[in-house]
C-alpha cells in the first residue's frame, strides 16, 4: 500500500496483475486531494489515511481498471467503506455526482498515461 502523487497507467497495470488481475483498489481523500492504492481491502487504505490526518467523511473507496483507462469504466465507485447513512450515501457506490466528479478530477491529476 502506498500514497501516490503520480503513477502511470503501466504501473497500475503491474499492480493489478499482482493483486486482482484487472483492478487496483484505491481510497481518495477529496479534501486533501490525495490517494492511496495497492491494498487488498479498501478499509486498510482508509485506515492508513485516517492515521495520517484524513477525516472519515472525505474518504471514498474506488476501483481502478487500468485496461479501461480513458473510458468511463476506468473508475468504479464501489466499496463497502462508501456506505454512509449520515452522508446520505446508502449504497456501496458513490451516489453524489459532485463527489464523483471530485474523485475523477483528483484521479486524473494523479494518473498519467
Amino acid at each position: 500500500m502506498k500514497q501516490v502523487t503520480s503513477i502511470s497507467v503501466n504501473e497500475l497495470q503491474i499492480l493489478s496483475n499482482k493483486m486482482y488481475g484487472n483492478m487496483v483498489k484505491a481510497v481518495v481523500d477529496v479534501d486533501k486531494k490525495s490517494m492511496v492504492i495497492d491494498a487488498e481491502m479498501h478499509v486498510d487504505e482508509e485506515q492508513y489515511l485516517l492515521e495520517h490526518g484524513s477525516k472519515q467523511n472525505s474518504l471514498w473507496g474506488i476501483n481502478l481498471h487500468p485496461a479501461n483507462y480513458g473510458t468511463k469504466d476506468f473508475i468504479e465507485f464501489d466499496s463497502m467503506i462508501n456506505i454512509r447513512p449520515k452522508q446520505q450515501n446508502m449504497s456501496r457506490n458513490v451516489e453524489n455526482l459532485d463527489i464523483q466528479n471530485q474523485i475523477i478530477n483528483i484521479v486524473s491529476g494523479i494518473i498519467t498515461k
